[in-house]
């Protein structure tokens, strides 16, 4: 193939060298990394420390915190009313955080006098595996139902392909007794400030626990349908729909404590973080 003018047969520029890309293969070592700072070649005495410094706290090495409340709700079905709630808080830095989580229902009017069926709280150690994924690890107590139970706990939350925020978790009680938790939900934007959020939640125990009537297997799900409107990102009221159902032996307690297996809510909150 002929040559482009002003091009010698190798490629190389007329009345010029080799260079660049054309430099012949060899065995020499790569050059040294520079040691210095660029921007110090032409600002002396320190002059750009201070920018350095702001850059990398910009960029990953500062702390910040945020408390969220996905679900904060008043739930009314046939017959007594309940109350939800499901939030957490973490304070730390891009990789490492301290994540404080807490979650629980109850009843208008329930039975014994009984406001608050379960509660809990988690304090846990959160580390970002990549940019998706955090592994968690640290301790849960129950404050309800009676008797209460502190657990072990690890697991894993992040967002799995298309957008599915995800948490699963592993729990070790002081009794030897394991729990297990799965649950999920997708935002569906409709608009930029109506958002549908489907959500699930599964809860599993590795052997039946009479004292806190608890069924080994699947003990309970909760399917939701919340629709939002992000009156600002940081506050959303939203309506919805929460069937929830007890299973297996939970639902044998269930029924031979009076109480009822099933229940399907109309759910009024809002959904906040700040």
């Amino acid at each position: 193939m002929s040559s482009m003018p002003g091009m010698s047969m190798d490629g190389q520029m007329a009345g010029h060298g080799a260079g660049g890309t054309s430099l012949a293969p060899g065995n020499a070592p790569a050059p040294a990394a520079p040691s210095d700072h660029y921007a110090d070649r032409i600002y002396q005495n320190g002059a750009m420390v201070d920018s350095r410094s702001m850059l990398h706290n910009e960029h990953g090495a500062s702390t910040s915190s945020m408390i969220l409340f996905n679900l904060a709700e008043y739930q009314v079905r046939n017959g007594r009313d309940g109350y939800r709630w499901d939030g957490e808080a973490w304070f730390g830095k891009d990789l490492d955080r301290l994540t404080i989580k807490s979650e629980g229902e109850g009843v208008l009017g329930g039975r014994n006098g009984t406001f608050m069926e379960t509660a809990e709280i988690q304090a846990l150690y959160s580390r970002a595996l990549d940019p998706y994924w955090n592994l968690q690890a640290g301790v849960r107590y129950d404050f309800k139902p009676n008797p209460s139970r502190t657990y072990a706990t690890i697991g894993i939350e992040g967002v799995a392909p298309y957008w599915f925020e995800t948490e699963a978790a592993l729990f070790l009680s002081n009794k030897g007794e394991v729990l297990g938790r799965i649950e999920g939900y997708y935002d569906q934007r409709i608009t930029q400030r109506l958002i549908l959020q489907p959500r699930v939640e599964l809860n599993l125990s590795a052997q039946d626990v009479p004292e806190t009537r608890i069924g080994a297997g699947i003990s309970n799900a909760e399917f939701g349908l919340r629709l939002r409107y992000e009156v600002r990102r940081e506050f959303a009221p939203y309506i919805g729909v929460s069937y929830d159902r007890k299973l297996g032996k939970t639902a044998d307690y269930a029924r031979a404590d009076g109480e009822g297996v099933k229940a399907t809510s109309f759910v009024i909150g809002v959904r906040t973080w700040f």
